[in-house]
């Protein structure tokens, strides 16, 4: 891969330009010739202080997952990854949560500022006109530098002029700023596209989480009846003298666990729902036809290889990498600075001391000419402008460095936390088998009148308790599932005309 990170225009490269540009001038009109002498003398004179702590940058080519980590699918999400869950009711919550929600909103004031700064730095090149106009009455002083009849007396004095000045941006500061706030919109647009990604992940995980949770209530309130059930064969028993008194109150005792357990889930259930309309920044109203429906299975995909793609895939990534790049046009500015400033003013207008003789050829003024600045003695205020530059620079390296490690992270535990799931799942299911084995077993003895009730109620309820330990299961890998999908960017593309996959020019 390119690399990204090298310093910025290095002396000899800028001492070059500097020639280019003044022997381009100075072909065009032999009174230029001093002027490009003295350029050159300065730009031999510019000492822009070499950059030795460049910080290295992370390979995204060598960015992956451990080879141990497998799906039963390959790929990467879609754009609208959600559908894939074929759930109209996830489909329509996320589609208004992506029109409505709040959380977007934070995102998109950013972009507008960032947007407002691009157009400041962009207003700052080129050709500038202002119109000026100033009036004063002043009293001259007799005994001062101007005699009679002007000493002692009072005189209005107008000034109107036109005046102009052209930046000819020779160091290509301003180019350096505007390319800097780009990157930095960019960025911002990248930010939106990942609050979009989260917001959605967070409706999706958010969603599953109710709907596993009235799963696993219904479940609840079915062992709630079966050991009601339970509890008033218990007493049966007992008055037949064929059950102890600690048999039944063991049995009210797991009563008592499972409406614990009701209440639990229904306050779950609650939190859960205003959390999700906090989500869709909707009214109270807003969840009322919202239903149970059963848990889907997910359409888990893992890709074989990260690489460079991710960096396509992750708008947190493109967003660092905007960034970096905002990070060389500041260098660029900073090191612009240190070279003179040469731009050309002019002005004409009119200049009386009597308004009537305002638009009076005689009163006409007329100024042309060009502006040299060259920083000479600033106490070393170019020199640490440059180094915070660099240090940003240094920063923006990082920042991405620590964001690609997060990114892969992220894809490698949720990739391996769904492989152990699903492992987990398998297990579950196995041990479920058993226990409907035995669950058949009782049916059948109890019709035979070789077992009594007792005994069938324990058996469905061991059967409940697997179907809640299997909804439990099954929730996880979803609210997983939706994890890796938002890992793995969620479907997003960095767009087609952004310059490179690379950081570097």
């Amino acid at each position: 891969m390119k690399n990204a990170f090298k310093p910025g225009p290095t002396r000899t490269r800028i001492q070059a330009r500097v020639l280019r540009a003044a022997l381009l001038r100075a072909s065009r009109t032999a009174a230029a010739l001093p002027v490009c002498a003295l350029l050159l003398w300065l730009a031999g004179c510019a000492g822009i202080p070499a950059d030795h702590d460049v910080l290295p940058q992370q390979d995204m080519a060598r960015a992956q997952h451990a080879a141990s980590i497998k799906l039963a699918r390959d790929g990467w999400p879609q754009a609208q990854w959600w559908t894939g869950y074929d759930d109209p009711q996830l489909n329509r919550l996320i589609a208004q949560a992506l029109k409505d929600g709040p959380t977007l909103q934070a995102a998109a004031t950013r972009i507008g500022s960032a947007r407002a700064v691009l157009k400041l730095d962009s207003s700052e090149q080129g050709l500038n006109v202002d119109l000026n106009a100033a009036t004063n009455r002043q009293r001259y002083s007799a005994n001062g530098l101007f005699p009679p009849p002007i000493g002692g007396a009072y005189y209005t004095e107008t000034t109107l002029q036109v005046a102009a000045n052209y930046d000819f941006d020779w160091w290509g500061k301003h180019r350096a700023s505007i390319g800097a706030a780009l990157g930095e919109v960019n960025a911002r647009r990248a930010e939106y596209a990942q609050a979009e990604q989260t917001l959605a992940a967070a409706v999706a995980q958010s969603y599953f989480t109710l709907q596993g949770g009235w799963a696993r209530l219904a479940n609840v309130q079915n062992m709630l009846a079966i050991q009601r059930e339970l509890v008033a064969d218990k007493a049966k028993r007992i008055a037949h003298g064929v059950e102890s008194i600690d048999a039944e109150r063991m049995a009210e005792a797991d009563l008592g666990n499972l409406k614990q357990q009701a209440a639990l889930l229904e306050t779950q259930i609650a939190r859960e729902r205003e959390a999700l309309r906090a989500l869709l920044g909707a009214d109270a109203q807003a969840l009322t036809d919202f239903s149970p429906r059963p848990l889907p299975v997910p359409p888990s995909a893992l890709p074989a290889s990260l690489g460079i793609e991710l960096l396509a895939r992750r708008p947190d990534l493109q967003a660092a990498r905007w960034r970096v790049e905002a990070s060389l046009d500041r260098i660029e500015a900073a090191q612009a600075a240190f070279y003179p400033d040469i731009n050309l003013a002019g002005s004409f207008g009119s200049d009386v001391l009597s308004l009537d003789q305002l638009f009076n050829a005689p009163s006409r003024t007329l100024f042309i000419g060009p502006t040299l600045s060259l920083p000479l003695f600033d106490s070393g205020r170019l020199k640490a402008s440059l180094g915070v530059a660099r240090t940003k620079h240094n920063e923006m390296i990082a920042d991405y460095n620590q964001s690609v490690f997060n990114a892969v992270r992220d894809v490698a535990q949720e990739g391996a936390g769904l492989q152990g799931l699903q492992h987990q799942i398998d297990e579950q299911a196995a041990t479920a088998a058993a226990i409907d084995a035995v669950l058949r077993s009782a049916q059948a003895r109890f019709k035979q009148g070789l077992a009594d009730r007792s005994a069938l109620l324990t058996a469905e309820l061991a059967t409940n308790k697997q179907q809640d330990a299997g909804l439990q299961l099954k929730s996880q890998l979803l609210l997983t599932d939706v994890a890796l999908n938002k890992a793995l960017g969620g479907g997003y593309q960095a767009q087609a005309s952004q310059p490179g996959t690379a950081l570097g020019r």
